[in-house]
């Protein structure tokens, strides 16, 4: 096969309908627009959302504020107190640590670590971000903090 052989299957393109051709072409007279009325006409219909005076769709929903950040970062959150529970001391604990405890779901999300419980044994953990308060528990408990480039989406 080359090049110059491919093309479309047949019947994936239809010719376009020359509408306004007389009525043997199937789309004379009217076109297919009807008959008068504002739709008939040259530049057809109105404002997208009238509705003929009754109140539009629009308007009838409730108002929606604010926007959602399309560059917004959505992290995997775990808490410095989850952790002694599932590790041992001096244990190194990475995404795949994580997720093999259940602290946090397989997915592609960055992974943060926050500062909610104490920690009373030294950890080290490699993570995508950590809060400030994570970060002093758990420097403050001997361990280690290792932060991983965060990717941008």
């Amino acid at each position: 096969m080359k090049l110059h052989e491919l093309g479309p299957d047949d019947g994936a393109k239809r010719p376009r309908k020359r509408k306004g051709r007389g009525i043997a072409a199937g789309q004379g007279k009217t076109a297919g627009y009807g008959t008068k009325g504002q739709n008939a006409r040259a530049g057809r219909g109105g404002k997208l959302y009238f509705e003929g005076g009754q109140l539009p769709l629009v308007r009838r929903l409730a108002f929606k504020r604010g926007f959602r950040n399309p560059n917004r970062v959505e992290y995997a959150v775990v808490n410095v107190g989850e952790l002694p529970a599932r590790f041992e001391a001096g244990a190194v604990i990475d995404r795949a640590a994580l997720e093999q405890a259940g602290l946090i779901r397989a997915n592609d999300q960055p992974v943060k670590v926050l500062g909610d419980g104490e920690l009373d044994r030294a950890l080290t953990l490699r993570v995508d971000a950590a809060s400030q308060s994570a970060r002093a528990k758990i420097e403050a408990a001997g361990g280690a903090l290792e932060l991983l480039e965060v990717e941008p989406a």
